[in-house]
């Protein structure tokens, strides 16, 4: 590919050595105009769809390779619709609805979302395990798990969820898989919500207490960070009443356990949708032209940052195997397209971790998308699949 035949394209010399370098297609950042936006209508809500058409006032037009997804014009506006603020709708990729897919989701399943912020993802895991199972989100900024723990309300879909501000490379918290049956209840719910003044959890109530609140507004005039510290403990900030917390203790549920028990009490399935440099995500690159092309290069070209996120990649995939049970399943995601935060990573993965085995995606048969540079890998691009860009990998732990 000759960058000469491409300056004429509205991006940097920089970014097309950088897409150059990786074997992309620049033509791929100027087809944002025919990249439709998407939205999954909850399961239950579809019989109401020409009630939601006349309410956006467009025609929805069905994904015929995703169940409940539906693509529309990207200019309308639904935030202001019925449908959207009633939660009987959400926005969400149909790329990153995709890995959600892949994971093949059972009635029952416990499942870990290790970089669950900003939550379309959770919403739709929560949604396809209805009433049965568990779904635990973690992520280490705590303002931008606080809007995964909004969304879930709004959704009405938080009753078998538990949320944890966390680091991911090293959360070790295993799912509940023994419920507690009715959820408890709490004379003193106003002023309880995390188990700190009792000994054992209530149900969760949407009004903290006061000291926490006190607590949280003392750190704000302080000035301290709202990212997760790698010495603290996980912190629980949302939890259902299904979700197998209400009714345990604080000390059976931060219990640490052996590896011989996580190799059968693991999760069942654990999406890693990775931090990365999200060059792959069209409408992020181009939100550069009104932020500025240095900082363009300094928070996607740096060569430093790319190698510091690499590490940060392997790290997450690997600690969310480690919590997989034998025989569950593992989706790695990220929205970068570059071999470096994706193929370069699952080599590196396969090479130190002798368990893991890359599965087949059976549901992609039909996808609108290319094979990676290794065999069993998918991924999605404006230009062949017409939705942002995404590199999915699916892996197994064998017993051995």
């Amino acid at each position: 590919m000759d960058v000469e035949e491409t300056s004429s394209l509205p991006l940097p010399d920089a970014f097309l050595d950088f897409l150059n370098q990786h074997n992309l297609d620049p033509s791929i950042y100027t087809a944002t105009d025919s990249i439709p936006r998407y939205i999954r209508i909850k399961p239950g809500y579809e019989d109401l769809l020409e009630e939601i058409e006349s309410d956006i006032r467009c025609k929805l037009e069905r994904v015929c390779w995703l169940p409940n997804f539906y693509h529309l014009q990207p200019d309308v506006q639904i935030a202001s619709s019925k449908a959207y603020q009633e939660g009987k709708m959400y926005g969400i990729d149909a790329a990153s609805g995709a890995a959600v897919t892949a994971l093949d989701i059972s009635v029952g399943d416990h499942v870990l979302d290790l970089c669950a912020a900003p939550g379309a993802k959770l919403c739709m895991m929560l949604d396809i395990l209805g009433s049965s199972g568990s779904v635990t989100g973690v992520d280490i900024a705590k303002h931008r798990l606080a809007a995964c723990r909004t969304m879930l309300q709004k959704y009405s879909l938080g009753d078998h969820c538990r949320l944890f501000v966390a680091d991911g490379t090293s959360f070790s918290l295993l799912p509940v898989r023994v419920h507690s049956g009715s959820p408890l209840q709490n004379e003193n719910a106003d002023e309880f919500a995390s188990g700190e003044k009792s000994e054992v959890y209530r149900e969760w109530k949407s009004r903290r207490p006061w000291k926490e609140r006190k607590k949280e507004a003392i750190a704000r005039e302080k000035g301290v960070s709202k990212l997760f510290s790698p010495t603290q403990e996980p912190e629980l900030i949302f939890y259902g009443r299904y979700s197998g917390v209400v009714g345990m203790r604080k000390n059976e549920l931060y219990q640490k356990m052996p590896i011989s028990e996580v190799l059968q009490l693991g999760y069942d399935k654990v999406l890693v949708d990775a931090e990365c440099t999200h060059d792959g995500s069209i409408k992020h690159v181009q939100k550069f032209e009104q932020w500025g092309w240095t900082t363009f290069q300094r928070r996607v070209l740096d060569a430093e940052r790319t190698d510091d996120l690499t590490v940060l990649q392997l790290q997450l995939l690997t600690n969310g195997f480690r919590l997989l049970r034998v025989g569950g399943a593992l989706v790695y995601s990220t929205c970068s397209l570059t071999f470096a935060q994706n193929e370069d990573v699952v080599e590196r993965f396969l090479s130190e971790n002798t368990s893991a085995e890359l599965l087949e995606i059976t549901a992609a048969k039909n996808w609108p998308c290319k094979s990676g540079r290794i065999q069993k890998t998918l991924r999605f691009d404006p230009l062949t699949s017409c939705t942002s860009g995404l590199f999915v990998a699916k892996f197994t732990k064998l017993a051995i």
